[in-house]
């Protein structure tokens, strides 16, 4: 992986000053820790804002440590219990951000035909279900992976890697 020289020269204290792209990943519907492992490496990989989990207490599991191997070191994380999604879903509306759904859906943008805007929060579905009604009309936008595949879907982590990505290949920049 090419690192712009300001990483590879950073100390670990001034590594965590460094600034970060302005991509939250909710994740407070999810509940497997692997899968939240495997998220945390990927929002680390790619120095994002955040990734929002339901439960504090997962990053101490073995399966979300061994798929985060480390990560969870220098990825912020940040705690808010599904109960409490909608809430601060507004709170960061109010504060500029835009939550865009990643969820399977006809009427959903493809994701590779979606501008995001530079304050997201990409918004994950729980295992199996998805993202609950209340919580799609909650979001802004909604984006889908397009498949072709007999298999309807990907994994969580997976699928929200791919649109992590896309995010990075709108608004990276070689500064960052």
């Amino acid at each position: 992986m090419n690192r712009s020289p300001v990483y590879r020269s950073a100390t670990r204290s001034e590594y965590a000053h460094l600034p970060r792209h302005s991509l939250m990943v909710c994740a407070t519907l999810v509940q497997n820790p692997a899968n939240l492992g495997g998220l945390c490496r990927t929002c680390e990989a790619f120095r994002l804002e955040a990734l929002v989990i339901a439960d504090g207490s997962i990053p101490q599991t073995a399966a979300f440590r061994n798929l985060a191997a480390s990560t969870h070191h220098w990825q912020p994380l940040l705690t808010c219990p599904r109960s409490h999604l909608l809430d601060w879903l507004t709170h960061q509306q109010q504060q500029g951000y835009c939550p865009i759904a990643l969820h399977a859906d006809a009427t959903a943008i493809p994701l590779s035909q979606f501008a995001f805007p530079q304050r997201s929060i990409l918004v994950l579905g729980q295992e199996l279900t998805g993202i609950p009604s209340e919580v799609l009309q909650q979001c802004d936008q909604t984006v889908t992976i397009p498949q072709f595949g007999l298999v309807e879907s990907l994994n969580v982590q997976t699928a929200g890697s791919i649109a992590v990505y896309e995010y990075m290949r709108q608004w990276a920049s070689p500064s960052l």
